[in-house]
């Protein structure tokens, strides 16, 4: 939505300028010996509806951006962990003080659970140990 947004507004920035181009050019014109009324018309149409599309632009190019913003807030990450065997409730402690974890002390880097501990400091990364 939003690439077709921006390519839309692109457009209409572009037909808009001729527009408004041609729409001074007729009045000009419409000033000269060989000028007319008609041309003093034809300009001030043709340069409206160029303003219309430089608007109609504006509009695509705010909505794309609004709504691009709303995407962007409401992303949800969801990540269920898969941990095999039998698995017994312990207390985590910290590897350099021995103070208690808790589920706070635990936060996702690049995939993968790191430890920070309130009360020393460190910072390590989880790793499961063999079982065997």
């Amino acid at each position: 939505m939003r690439l077709f947004a921006n390519i839309a507004a692109a457009i209409l920035f572009i037909l808009g300028g001729i527009a408004i181009i041609l729409g001074f050019l007729f009045i000009l014109g419409a000033f000269s010996p060989q000028g007319s009324t008609g041309w003093l018309l034809t300009g001030a149409i043709i340069g409206g509806f160029g303003i219309l599309f430089v608007a109609g632009g504006i509009v695509l190019v705010f909505y794309s951006r609004r709504k691009a913003r709303q995407e962007a807030q409401q992303t949800n990450v969801t990540l269920n962990i898969d941990l095999p065997g039998e698995m017994k409730a312990e207390a985590l402690k910290c590897r350099s003080c021995g103070g208690v974890l808790s589920s706070d002390d635990i936060k996702m880097v690049d995939g993968a659970p790191v430890v920070t501990c309130p009360y020393c400091g460190t910072t390590y990364q989880l790793s499961e140990e063999p079982k065997w």
